[in-house]
């Protein structure tokens, strides 16, 4: 009788687990609904938006004089933005993150930047980089700027624009020289691959002759120059909170398939412990009946 009540606390506690996983489930999928919603409006007004300055940027008669668009000579301070999530529960999320900053800050080391300034986003972000063994690891070129953790459970627009702000200000005086993010980049449910970005300088993406032809068909007001200087600070907050957004979605992408895996797991051994209760309560039934006649017989 032991065994069988210790079979049913466990069938309880796993049932307690299951609910819960199911809950959070839930949760997660209605968060990854809303956000993934706002970040895909977003990355189609991104797209729009800086299909508009690589024009600019591309058109022959228009030179480029924006400090944000024109690299530094000397390469010496670089700042990194990681994005993680704020609890754990989402599967390899926040490790494959702490990875990807781990292939950055190397990979900067090794371009020569000799001063690195993280900026962690996210509480497992910030526990990540000021461990003592990840801090002595990249000592004493690293520090860390947590002023900024809490925009993932926070997030908005007026929330992270003081920081592109500070960082674009920040590199046209020349007190950084490079500016990257790194974050989980949404691919699909899931899919979230790790990735490394560079935000400043501004880097020109491709645009086709379509998007030449346009912006040379416009009277441009004021002139190409004043409107491209500024576009190109709006340009920088919009991608940094797209890139927000775009780790917020795939944080809860990863803990709504990982707490389906739970569930499904939980399930599974619901399903196994029943079986074995029901055999052992079987068993015992027949060996008090066969005590029973047994006894009746002698």
């Amino acid at each position: 009788m032991a065994a069988l009540k210790e079979l049913k606390g466990r069938i309880n506690s796993v049932q307690s687990t299951l609910k819960i996983t199911s809950a959070m489930k839930m949760v997660s999928s209605a968060k990854l609904h809303r956000v993934q919603a706002s970040m895909e409006a977003l990355a189609r007004y991104e797209h729009r938006f800086t299909d508009t300055v690589a024009a600019l940027c591309s058109d022959p008669d228009v030179v480029t004089a924006s400090p944000l668009y024109l690299p530094h000579k000397e390469l010496r301070r670089a700042v990194v933005i990681a994005f993680a999530s704020d609890s754990s529960l989402c599967g390899g999320f926040n490790a494959n993150a702490v990875r990807q900053l781990v292939s950055a800050l190397s990979s900067l080391r090794s371009e020569g930047f000799s001063e690195i300034t993280v900026y962690p986003i996210g509480e497992k972000m910030v526990q990540a980089v000021t461990r003592p063994a990840f801090m002595a690891r990249f000592a004493p070129a690293m520090k860390v700027c947590p002023d900024y953790r809490h925009l993932v459970g926070k997030y908005s627009f007026d929330g992270i624009a003081p920081l592109a702000t500070q960082l674009m200000e920040d590199y046209v005086a020349c007190r950084n020289d490079r500016v990257c993010m790194v974050y989980n980049h949404f691919r699909s449910m899931g899919h979230q691959i790790p990735t490394t970005d560079q935000l400043l300088p501004f880097i020109e993406v491709s645009v086709d002759n379509v998007g030449r032809e346009a912006v040379r068909d416009y009277i441009l007001e004021p002139d190409s120059d004043a409107l491209l200087a500024d576009l190109l600070p709006s340009a920088t907050r919009i991608r940094l909170y797209r890139v927000l957004l775009d780790s917020i979605t795939a944080e809860n992408a990863a803990r709504m398939i990982a707490m389906q895996t739970a569930t499904d797991n939980a399930q599974e051994l619901i399903d196994d412990l029943s079986l074995e209760y029901n055999k052992r309560r079987q068993q015992a039934i027949t060996a008090e009946l066969a005590d029973i006649t047994s006894s009746l017989g002698g």
